[in-house]
């Protein structure tokens, strides 16, 4: 048996990809309002307070229907990802 040792980076990143060729090959759609834990899932943030100082800084979109309920707009997550990335030589 083989063992192939990855680091926490590249693992998650492979488990996005391969969920991502699952929802396109299933024709999946992500929802568009997503819970607190799943935004700080795909920005990979462990801190509520970040994810709050985003939302302060109008730097990502949220909905709040009710008073202890605030959904993120994935839209926004993906946006404020790809503005924040740097290109590689």
């Amino acid at each position: 048996m083989e063992v192939i040792c990855l680091e926490d980076e590249a693992f998650y990143a492979l488990i996005d990809r391969v969920v991502s060729r699952i929802k396109d090959k299933e024709g999946i759609k992500e929802d568009r309002w997503i819970s607190t834990k799943e935004a700080m899932i795909k920005l990979r943030i462990k801190s509520k307070t970040t994810l709050q100082k985003l939302r302060d800084e109008n730097k990502i979109r949220f909905s709040q229907p009710e008073r202890k309920i605030i959904l993120y707009d994935t839209d926004s997550i993906n946006e404020y990802l790809e503005k924040h990335s740097k290109e590689t030589f």
